[in-house]
């Protein structure tokens, strides 16, 4: 959709200074409008008239009247030249009546303006004349007819995430000034509201520091604002300085990953920003209950118990300090996971016998450690995901309220898939070689993937995967999905497995694990080399370092050259493989512009014209979002080329692939649908979903190209993995296991990176994370 505007034919060059034409140039170049809204060039004379019509041209409107009327007159042969004067008057009033009502009426955009300028021009204009309220400036225009915004399909579900009350208005409005005081932007006063409440202008102004709590801010920024309020009262030895960075510290560490910090670390840190006396500050934030400190003895894994003697105290220890939330999480963790562990009985009983009875093979051994045990781990790639939806199937016909939850949609729909498969095509597709087929297709050949909708997620089978005992994790903790409840809060259900284990984060764990009645089974699943989750902790590789309870590793490989790759990076070796099918593609670049240049080519016409697989199926995997190949500049890139548009939603048009964010480190992906007053309407996994138009520039993103941590717990038929010579600080073997992870059935890599890529896969393991899970399942949970 082009974003120039369409023109009419313009008017003679004589038209303007001919009155009689006038008006009717004027309706038809109003009435001539292009699919994006703009007014048509054929409008511009007239309106230039209208709007320069002065007395003088109402004067000389009147005397050329004035001769019309005279000669009507003649032809009546019965007006007098009084009558004829009157006459003329009141034709002029009519005119000059006409001219102000056209221009207190709509005014069209595009009148000596084009594109995203006529439309605020316009907007502008309706605001002022009262004609639209403020907030309909975000409505949608007419659509366009060779581009029609696709229908979402509507499910009487909510939406993923519930947008958080605002602040109210009179706490926003105190807390204007003291920023505007401090030098602030003052458009910073509702996030400032929410994160410190009520009365947060006292609390700002009394404490300035307290303004690293909202999200983006930095402490040289911080500083300056403090400076501004406080005067010569500000110091870098303030002791409200030294609380701050400490939580502001620990906050950036659990952005990074960590529940907590080691106290050297941590003191360190505070030092590098200027922090007089960083042991003072900690001690300090500790003592306002601020941050929270630990002991934890360093223990060696399977170390014997220590023994209760007198010198117990020279036991090695560290120190650590965290923030409240984390600490309790973790905690809270572990307990519930001890707590299952220890309620289940130990005779399996009828229902578990029928279970195990009627599996074989990995699906078999995974049966019988679940049956005998409340908590078990589970590891292998995609095509171990067989394993576990056996095992939901085989206990749901058992008559066991059985459950399981995956990271995504689109792991949800994948396991569907595997479910919907007949049993003997279900226990091929443990076998390599061999995928799920959905119900009613042809069976798939070897290799092959579930078969894919139209939005480039796997298909879902008829009915719905609720039904089917399949839901998400987040679905499952909001209460959108899944089993009800029973009066103690806790879900109704004998067997929870958990798919895309390494996901979880440790207050979403705390949370699914605390909802779980005694009793219930727990299996965690998950490929323990893909990147650890967004959130703060490492809770799947956390519980397999602490081998507290049975773990059952697949024996089943992922299939065909993809999954021969993927699985040599998951050991270190990047090894060439034979790809007869086109299975994967290494395209060489010497710089970022060529990268984004080849990368546009492969996912709008290469991949679609030799592997079959369309763009919208195909997903763009960069390391970052900033750079000359991240994802601003692909996604900016492939939307001129697939999505073409003026960008009036926000940035967004109907059409455009996106990423929707409804909490931090959650990702949708979606299709943007319209945009009203109540916001950007998306379709997420075929769900509605509105987003206030207060939340889509920090929530929404372009979503044809994204980051691996994105993209994890997805698959798509087709993936180009973008690696610019700017990526290799960037790499790692978890991240590139990852990003190859994600395709399917095919696999272009935009290659700029030379050595650096067998470098990372061979010598560049996980960011080390700081953690407390494991000590405390080491002290809690019972040994497997």
């Amino acid at each position: 959709m082009s974003t120039e505007p369409e023109t009419t034919e313009e008017a003679g060059p004589g038209t303007p200074d001919t009155r009689g034409t006038r008006e009717g140039d004027a309706d038809a170049g109003t009435e001539g409008r292009t699919e994006d809204g703009v007014a048509a060039e054929g409008a511009e004379g007239a309106a230039a008239e209208d709007e320069g019509a002065t007395d003088e041209s109402a004067t000389e409107g009147a005397e050329g009247s004035e001769g019309a009327a005279g000669e009507g007159a003649v032809g009546a042969g019965e007006l007098s030249e009084a009558e004829a004067e009157l006459a003329a008057q009141r034709i002029e009033r009519e005119r000059i009546e006409r001219r102000k009502a056209e221009k207190r009426g709509p005014i069209a955009s595009g009148t000596k303006l084009s594109g995203k300028a006529a439309d605020l021009l316009a907007a502008v204009r309706a605001v002022e004349s009262g004609e639209k309220p403020v907030a309909t400036v975000f409505t949608e225009p007419a659509p366009a007819p060779r581009r029609p915004a696709p229908e979402p399909m509507r499910r009487p579900q909510p939406a993923p995430a519930v947008t958080p009350g605002a602040p109210a208005p009179e706490t926003v409005d105190a807390v204007r000034p003291v920023l505007t005081e401090g030098g602030a932007p003052d458009a910073l006063a509702p996030q400032v509201a929410a994160v410190l409440g009520e009365g947060a202008g006292t609390v700002l102004r009394e404490d300035p520091w307290q303004l690293l709590r909202v999200g983006g801010v930095r402490p040289e920024q911080a500083d300056g604002f403090a400076r501004a309020l406080l005067g010569p009262d500000c110091g870098p030895d303030d002791a409200r300085r030294g609380r701050a960075l400490t939580v502001w510290l620990l906050e950036q560490a659990a952005v990074a990953g960590h529940t907590a910090l080691e106290l050297p670390t941590l003191t360190a840190a505070l030092g590098r920003q200027g922090v007089p006396d960083p042991d003072a500050a900690v001690q300090d934030a500790l003592a306002e209950g601020e941050a929270l400190a630990f002991q934890d003895a360093l223990e060696e894994p399977g170390a014997p118990a220590p023994q209760d003697t007198d010198e117990e105290h020279e036991r090695p220890v560290r120190v650590l300090v965290g923030l409240e939330r984390y600490a309790l999480a973790e905690e809270s963790l572990a307990d519930g996971l001890a707590r299952l562990a220890n309620s289940v009985p130990e005779q399996a009983g009828q229902a578990w016998e029928t279970v195990t009875a009627g599996l074989s093979g990995g699906t078999a051994e995974l049966a019988r450690a679940v049956a005998g045990h409340g908590l078990v781990l589970h590891t292998g790639g995609e095509a171990a995901r067989a394993e576990p939806a056996a095992l939901l199937g085989a206990a749901r016909a058992a008559g066991l309220r059985a459950y399981a939850a995956c990271h995504t949609p689109n792991g949800r729909g994948r396991l569907t898939a595997y479910l919907a498969a007949s049993p003997e095509r279900q226990g091929e597709a443990t076998r390599p070689g061999t995928a799920p087929v959905e119900p009613g297709a042809a069976a798939a050949e070897p290799g092959a993937a579930p078969a894919q909708a139209g939005d480039g997620h796997p298909a879902r089978p008829a009915g719905d995967p609720g039904a089917q005992g399949v839901v998400t994790v987040s679905g499952l903790l909001a209460g959108v999905e899944g089993p009800g409840r029973d009066t103690d809060g806790a879900l109704e259900v004998d067997l929870l497995i958990v798919l895309d284990a390494p996901q979880l984060d440790v207050e979403s764990a705390a949370m699914l694990v605390e909802s779980l009645p005694d009793g219930a089974r727990l299996v965690l699943s998950g490929d323990p080399g893909v990147l650890w989750s967004a959130g703060p902790g490492r809770v799947f590789a956390d519980l397999l370092a602490a081998g507290v309870c049975p773990q059952t590793v697949s024996r089943v490989p992922d299939p065909g050259p993809l999954g021969e790759l993927v699985s040599g990076i998951g050991v270190g070796e990047l090894n060439q493989v034979a790809a007869p099918g086109k299975e994967i593609v290494i395209v060489p670049v010497r710089d970022a512009g060529e990268a984004v240049h080849r990368t546009v080519q492969l996912v709008a016409d290469s991949v679609p014209r030799a592997i079959g697989v369309p763009a919208g199926q195909t997903v763009v995997i960069t390391p970052g979002h900033g750079g000359a190949a991240g994802t601003r500049a692909l996604n900016s890139a492939l939307k001129e080329r697939l999505n073409p548009g003026p960008g009036r939603f926000g940035g967004f048009d109907p059409g455009d692939r996106i990423v929707y964010s409804p909490a931090p480190g959650r990702t949708v992906p979606g299709v943007v649908v319209k945009a009203d007053t109540d916001g950007l309407h998306l379709s997420c996994a075929g769900a509605p979903v509105v987003v206030p138009r207060e939340r889509v520039e920090g929530s929404v993103r372009h979503g044809w190209a994204l980051t691996a941590h994105q993209a994890v717990g997805a698959r798509w038929p087709a993936a180009v993995v973008v690696l610019p010579g700017d990526a290799p600080q960037a790499l790692s073997r978890p991240w590139v296991y990852t990003a190859f992870g994600r395709a399917e059935r095919h696999l272009s890599v935009v290659h700029g990176v030379e050595q650096a890529l067998p470098k990372a896969v061979a010598e560049v393991p996980a960011k080390p994370r700081t953690t407390r899970l494991a000590t405390l399942l080491r002290t809690q949970a019972p040994a497997s």
